[in-house]
């Protein structure tokens, strides 16, 4: 699989919050993950807030990926809904900054989309991804 970003510099720099603007990819199998939360293998939703919720989420994208060989630098979107009462300023920083942890260069694009809630009220945040795999 090859991976170019796109970050024109007539847009907003999205890469300090952890997403490019556009992606360029070839490969030949791609895989859509239902909606992560920040949840373990058992249910339960992991201690914390934000941050803990996302790098759980963004565990479980990985687990998912491995399952099907691949790894987390082959996603191509990510798609990450929060619950629009836990949109702080602080928690939009936390998100980023997990986002920047595991995506540190060529960043998936992404739509962070805010709602009112979701299955159960103590998830924050639900991601979805796709990725190309080789």
């Amino acid at each position: 699989m090859t991976k170019t970003a796109i970050n024109p510099s007539t847009v907003f720099n999205s890469l300090q919050y952890g997403f490019s603007q556009g992606l360029v990819v070839t490969g030949q199998r791609r895989l859509m993950l239902s909606g992560q939360v920040g949840v373990d293998a058992s249910e339960r939703t992991v201690a914390g807030g934000m941050r803990e919720q996302t790098e759980a989420a963004l565990d479980n994208i990985e687990l998912v990926l491995d399952d099907a060989g691949g790894t987390i630098d082959q996603v191509i979107m990510l798609r990450i809904f929060i619950r629009e009462d836990a949109s702080s300023q602080q928690e939009q920083e936390d998100i980023a900054a997990a986002l920047l942890k595991r995506f540190p260069t060529n960043p998936p694009p992404s739509s962070w989309i805010l709602i009112s809630g979701l299955a159960k009220p103590e998830w924050l945040i639900e991601i979805e991804a796709e990725a190309m795999l080789d």
